[in-house]
């Protein structure tokens, strides 16, 4: 029986846009608004899930950011990590499996720094399944300077960069490379040869395709490792911008929606799946809603 069959969902709205920086001096990203969207279209009914409310973020300020300040509104990403792994793991203590809707990629860091609380706990190891068009592994080793969290969020959740947002309560890192596997990055990434040499396990679109995306997603099941659970990360610009292009940072050469489709199904299915999240999905560029719809009809298929 599928994880998510056997553990009812549970829809937690995480609608942070902290981790980027704003389209314009006067405007705030709109990825905010992706979980109201998203419930427009009945998603809680069709998935028959359990409704566990929003976690309001702090609020969206990047004015006085400069290159060399790093990561952006830190302190603000930080409490509201503190907060969300607080609600996640809650959810795990009512035998739910928490779709959690952002916001933007930083919210990762909430579920990431859940899965490292229990490991100190119970000593299992815990893994990350990483969908995402980009890398998000800047860091200021790899960077001349660092500043939005949602294109740092890999790096800072695997231990690089300030101890602010990689070592919260002395869990540094969250996600330890061993475990962790990236699907449809793209191959000009700027950061795959550093994740390669890293000993991350990873598939991009390119790759992923040659080797058929069911037997792509089985492949990144199998390559976690010995992990008691993983965490699922969806970022929605993995999809080619011709089938989503409602996103923060549209990537051409993504997947299609049936591709996405397959992955989920696939991961969510794994009795280890412990819960996923959703991002980067900007309602701003869908003023007729019309791919909220189709990502509402994509997770309604993938995970009932």
């Amino acid at each position: 029986m599928p994880a998510t069959r056997s553990r009812r969902i549970a829809v937690l709205d995480a609608p942070s846009n902290l981790g980027l920086r704003p389209p314009t001096p006067s405007t705030v990203p709109g990825c905010a608004k992706a979980p109201g969207a998203l419930r427009d279209h009945r998603l809680l009914s069709r998935l028959n899930a359990v409704d566990a409310g929003c976690l309001t973020p702090p609020r969206f300020d990047a004015s006085a950011w400069r290159p060399g300040d790093g990561v952006g509104q830190a302190k603000a990403i930080a409490e509201y990590t503190r907060r969300l792994a607080d609600r996640v793991e809650r959810l795990w203590q009512e035998r739910r499996f928490p779709l959690v809707l952002g916001g933007d990629c930083s919210i990762l860091l909430g579920p990431a720094l859940a899965a490292r609380r229990r490991t100190e706990r119970d000593r299992q190891g815990r893994g990350l399944v990483f969908i995402d068009a980009h890398s998000d592994f800047r860091h200021p080793g790899n960077s001349q300077y660092v500043g939005a969290a949602a294109a740092e969020e890999l790096a800072l959740a695997t231990g690089r960069g300030q101890p602010d947002l990689t070592d919260i309560g002395g869990l540094r890192p969250y996600v330890d490379t061993d475990h962790l596997v990236v699907l449809g990055l793209r191959a000009d990434d700027p950061h795959r040869v550093e994740l390669e040499a890293s000993g991350v396990a990873m598939r991009t679109v390119p790759a992923l395709r040659a080797n058929g995306v069911g037997r792509s997603a089985e492949w990144a099941l199998d390559s976690l490792g010995d992990v008691a659970t993983f965490w699922l990360h969806v970022d929605t610009d993995v999809l080619d911008p011709s089938v989503m292009p409602a996103v923060d940072g549209p990537a051409p050469g993504g997947i299609s929606l049936g591709e996405l489709s397959q992955i989920i199904t696939t991961c969510a299915a794994d009795d280890r799946c412990a819960g996923m999240d959703l991002t980067v999905f900007d309602p701003d560029y869908d003023p007729d809603g019309k791919y909220a719809k189709a990502l509402t009809d994509l997770l309604v298929e993938a995970l009932q």
